[in-house]
């Protein structure tokens, strides 16, 4: 059975940086796995692809030598048995807030005794190159467990929720922690406070000796958050590529500009 070698270099202290699949397309899912990324994130959250797709996708990634990770929708069980029965090396769990929900995430996605997920299935054993058999014995160490903060409430469960035994690492998405910070006037956090809170996240990392990292635009912010101290850095999303250099050209060639990059 393959080994999770995203998993493994994180525990190495390695950082490990790749992206977010968002359009759902097999094509450029295939390209996508073959550019270079370590692991690539099928979300599953913010997009309309279904588990079918997600299938196809996390097989197509698998093939290709890259780690095929899913974004659920919730960290409940059924969402989390599902997307790593259909395939995927690991789950990003948006929104975890508390001990209680960090754990069940966490349960959902080991084995008995470490956690319920129930046995069955095997399409998940082909992305390991193994058996049925030895997938249900080694799942539960190669398996690679992202929790999310995206909230004050999740900063302040931080240290108990990153000493939980199987978080393999921390990710933090900047845009939902800006709006789950905003107070009752609905103001969003100046740039000086989002980065406070960013930085708590970090060194509450750096204490419980747990990878941590956040979604990032630019070579220039996954460098300077690598050199603070990040590892599990995301930069931007096929998506975003693929807007970002079509209104380039756009732009270069005076055109009416058609899509606002804010989006994504």
């Amino acid at each position: 059975m393959k080994r999770n070698p995203v998993k493994a270099a994180l525990k190495a202290g390695q950082p490990q940086v790749g992206t977010w699949l968002s359009l759902g397309n097999v094509y450029a899912s295939r390209v996508m796995a073959r550019v270079g990324f370590p692991w690539l994130t099928v979300d599953l959250e913010h997009s309309p692809i279904d588990i079918s797709q997600a299938a196809t996708l996390f097989g197509v990634i698998a093939e290709a030598g890259c780690v095929p990770l899913a974004r659920v929708p919730r960290g409940t069980h059924e969402n989390i048995k599902r997307v790593l029965d259909a395939g995927a090396h690991g789950i990003v769990v948006p929104m975890v807030n508390t001990v209680e929900e960090a754990q069940l995430a966490i349960a959902a996605a080991k084995y008995p005794p470490t956690g319920n997920r129930s046995i069955g299935g095997g399409l998940h054993a082909l992305n390991f190159d193994a058996t049925a058999g030895d997938y249900f014995k080694r799942a539960n160490d190669e398996i690679l467990v992202v929790l999310q903060t995206e909230s004050p409430e999740g900063v302040d469960n931080a240290e108990a929720i990153y000493s939980l035994p199987g978080v393999d690492a921390i990710f933090v998405g900047p845009n939902d922690l800006t709006a789950q910070m905003r107070g009752p006037d609905g103001i969003d956090p100046t740039p000086e406070q989002l980065e406070a809170m960013l930085q708590r996240i970090l060194a509450i990392g750096k204490k419980t000796g747990t990878p941590v990292g956040l979604h990032v635009q630019t070579i220039e912010a996954v460098q300077t958050r690598i050199a603070q101290g990040w590892q599990f850095l995301a930069i931007g999303s096929e998506l975003r590529f693929m807007t970002a250099d079509a209104q380039r050209i756009v732009n270069g060639l005076n055109l009416k500009k058609a899509v606002d990059l804010a989006r994504y």
